[in-house]
């Protein structure tokens, strides 16, 4: 059976009630594959399973008999966690450097700076506030749709690559490259 890497997340449970299963274990999906329906999912960057996740514990996971993907997922009969890690602290600290890396694009406010350089959560709320306020009041200067989209692609790859390698060095894996 030839395998791929993937990535899943999960939450207390699989989707369907069952219990998370042990690392190395296979789960195997007899019935019939259908894409965001049934089967195993995963996707095969880690941003992609971000978006669909249920839970923060980010897998590491194996596929074998892929039965159809669509863009940024697929489906297939097996799946095993090779590897997982609680992602919250993670996946937080990732989206701080993700909102600071395009930092120079507004006027941020400082409230809103100071929570994404620190992390101090009693600063959240403040910051949250702050930036929607900014958020709006910026809106009538974005950019063309064409510029958004050439951005956006580059900065997805950047982002998904960042996302990667933070996850991979936390659980003790920095071999597993983007």
């Amino acid at each position: 059976m030839t395998t791929e890497l993937a990535w899943h997340f999960v939450g207390a449970t699989l989707r369907d009630g069952r219990p998370i299963p042990p690392d190395g274990e296979w789960l195997v999906y007899e019935g019939p594959i259908e894409m965001c329906f049934t089967g195993l999912h995963a996707s095969t960057r880690i941003l992609d399973a971000l978006v669909d996740a249920p839970g923060g514990t980010i897998c590491r996971v194996e596929v074998g008999e892929v039965d159809e993907r669509d863009g940024d997922k697929l489906v297939a009969r097996r799946r095993r966690i090779l590897w997982r890690i609680e992602g919250d602290a993670i996946l937080r600290a990732f989206a701080r450097r993700a909102a600071l890396s395009v930092a120079h694009l507004w006027e941020i406010p400082d409230v809103v700076r100071l929570y994404l350089e620190t992390g101090d959560e009693t600063l959240r709320d403040a910051a949250s506030a702050a930036a929607s306020a900014a958020a709006r009041a910026a809106a009538s200067a974005a950019a063309s749709a064409a510029g958004r989209a050439a951005a956006s692609a580059a900065a997805w790859a950047a982002l998904n690559a960042d996302l990667h390698s933070a996850v991979a060095t936390a659980a003790g894996h920095p071999e597993d490259k983007p």
